[in-house]
C-alpha cells in the first residue's frame, strides 16, 4: 500500500513537471533581484545604455535590476564570469560587438569560455554606426580631402583600442583604399577623442554618440560611415560604399546574454521585455544619443550576429594580424 501510494505521488509529480510546473515557474521569474554585468569600466556608452534598460526593466518585472561593471581584458573577464555563472536568469551579460572578437585579439588566454557556444542568447538591442571623423584643424572636410592630404603627409587614426571594432574597420580602409594610416590605440574612447579634439591625431574611428556635442558644435567632421546605408544618425554622411570603398561595412551593436542553459520560458519572459522597452519613445530618443539604434527581434537574431562577426572578423584579424594591446 505504501509502495503505491509513492508510486502515485512520484507519478504526479512528474506529471506536474511535464504539464505545469514549468510555466508555473517560469511565471514567478523573477522573485529577486537581477544582476546584469557589464565587462567594462562605468561610464561608457555601453555602461550608459545598460543602465537606461535597467531602470526600464526593474519598473517592469517588480525586481531591482543590479549592474556589475567588471571590467578587463577587452571584456574577457566580465564574460567569463557570466559563463560560469548559473543559468537561472538572475545573472545576465550586456555586451558591445567586442565580445565576439576579444578572444581572437586576445596575446594572452581565452579566458576559458566558448563565445559562440557557452552563452545563450537573449536579444540583440541595438546597433551603433561606426565613422571616419576628422578634427576640424586638421582641415580635412571630406574624404576626398583625406586622400589628398595623405599623400603629402602621414597621417595617423585614434581608436579606442588596439583589437576593437575602430581599430579593425581602420586597417580594412587601408586596406581596401592603398591609404598607411598609422594606428594610435588609446584605453578607451573618452582619450582617443581628447587627443583628437587636441590636434594630437586628425583622425578617429568611432561610433557617433561620444562625438556628437563636437560635430555640432563643428569641431569635428564625419567623413563616412560605415554601414551598408546612410545612417538616419548621419543622413548626410556618405557611405563608405559611396565613395567607392568596397567591403569594409563595420557595425557595432550591443546584445544581452545568459550563461547556457537557461530556461526557454526565462529567455522569452526577458526578450518579450527588452523588445518593448527599446520602443519607448524615451528610450529611443536616449540611445540616439548615444549613437544607438534600436533593433530587437528574437534571441537567433543576437546569435547570427555574434557568430557571423566571429567568423567574417576571425578571418580579417589573422589576415592583417591585428592583435589586442
Amino acid at each position: 500500500m505504501k509502495q503505491t501510494r509513492r508510486q502515485a505521488l512520484t507519478l504526479a509529480l512528474s506529471l506536474a513537471a511535464a504539464t505545469g510546473a514549468g510555466p508555473l515557474w517560469a511565471e514567478s521569474y523573477p522573485s529577486k533581484p537581477i544582476t546584469i554585468v557589464v565587462a567594462y569600466p562605468a561610464g561608457g556608452d555601453t555602461d550608459a545604455l545598460v543602465r537606461l534598460y535597467a531602470e526600464k526593466l526593474s519598473t517592469r518585472i517588480g525586481q531591482p535590476v543590479v549592474i556589475d561593471n567588471k571590467p578587463g581584458a577587452s571584456g574577457v573577464i566580465g564574460s567569463s564570469f557570466v559563463s560560469k555563472a548559473p543559468a537561472d536568469g538572475y545573472t545576465l551579460l550586456f555586451a558591445p560587438s567586442t565580445f565576439s572578437i576579444a578572444q581572437l585579439v586576445l596575446k594572452t588566454g581565452s579566458g576559458g569560455y566558448d563565445v559562440l557556444n557557452g552563452f545563450t542568447p537573449i536579444i540583440q538591442t541595438g546597433t551603433l554606426p561606426l565613422a571616419l571623423v576628422a578634427s576640424s584643424a586638421s582641415g580635412i572636410k571630406s574624404f576626398k580631402d583625406l586622400t589628398a592630404a595623405s599623400k603629402s603627409q602621414q597621417l595617423t587614426f585614434a581608436s579606442p583600442g588596439s583589437g576593437s571594432p575602430m581599430h579593425i574597420l581602420g586597417e580594412m580602409v587601408n586596406k581596401a583604399t592603398g591609404l598607411k594610416l598609422a594606428h594610435v590605440p588609446y584605453k578607451g574612447v573618452a582619450p582617443a577623442i581628447n587627443d583628437v579634439m587636441g590636434g594630437h591625431v586628425p583622425l578617429t574611428y568611432i561610433t557617433l554618440g561620444p562625438v556628437a556635442p563636437y560635430l555640432q558644435g563643428g569641431k569635428l567632421n564625419v567623413l563616412a560611415v560605415a554601414d551598408k546605408q546612410r545612417s538616419p544618425l548621419a543622413p548626410n554622411v556618405p557611405t563608405f560604399q559611396e565613395l567607392g570603398v568596397k567591403d569594409v561595412n563595420v557595425t557595432a551593436w550591443h546584445g544581452l546574454f545568459g550563461p547556457k542553459g537557461m530556461s526557454p520560458e526565462v529567455v522569452k519572459t526577458l526578450n518579450a521585455h527588452f523588445n518593448e522597452i527599446i520602443k519607448m519613445p524615451d528610450v529611443v530618443s536616449r540611445m540616439a544619443t548615444l549613437g544607438a539604434l534600436p533593433l530587437g527581434g528574437t534571441p537567433e537574431t543576437l546569435a547570427k550576429t555574434n557568430a557571423s562577426d566571429f567568423e567574417r572578423f576571425g578571418r580579417i584579424i589573422k589576415e592583417l594580424g591585428i592583435q589586442a594591446d
